[in-house]
């Protein structure tokens, strides 16, 4: 084997190592709780797929008061793992926006199911008549979701072109 190819191998095993950390276990539970399973990372992807939050900024005015360490840490962490997707903001070359990536936006049934759950057992300001709608057309809810990501994608490329 060549000297570049062992450099190319070396880099690249060290690269993938440093760039996406390791699980401790491979229990699907704890793969996906060592991903995105912190408060703030959940509330992240929230108001990513729900809210139409999408700059550091908006993450920060959240109710929830997440400090600004703990939510760079959280975005980083999310764009390592491919849950998110960092570019430059379309209008604003200095201000960067934040997307669910195909794998985040592939969150919004565990998503949903939470917000249906808490709705059930606590007292909560989720919409009832977005509730009714998780409930009894989960499907279409979920398609609607999808659809409004993918229009808002094409939308800012558009903006960018």
């Amino acid at each position: 084997m060549s000297l570049a190819i062992c450099k190319r191998i070396l880099y690249v095993h060290f690269m993938v190592k440093k760039s996406v950390p390791s699980c401790r276990s491979d229990c699907p539970l704890n793969v996906c709780l060592e991903m995105f399973g912190d408060r703030w990372s959940l509330l992240i992807v929230r108001d990513l797929m729900f809210n139409k939050k999408y700059e550091f900024k908006d993450f920060l005015a959240a109710k929830e008061g997440i400090a600004t360490n703990v939510l760079s840490d959280r975005l980083r962490r999310l764009e390592q793992h491919g849950i998110i997707t960092k570019a430059t903001h379309p209008s604003d070359a200095r201000r960067v926006d934040y997307r669910l990536s195909e794998k985040g936006l592939d969150l919004a049934p565990v998503l949903v199911e939470m917000v249906i759950w808490a709705a059930k057992h606590e007292k909560t300001e989720a919409p009832p008549s977005m509730v009714r709608r998780m409930l009894n057309d989960r499907q279409g809810f979920l398609a609607d979701i999808h659809a409004n990501h993918h229009a808002e994608q094409e939308r800012c490329q558009s903006k960018t072109a």
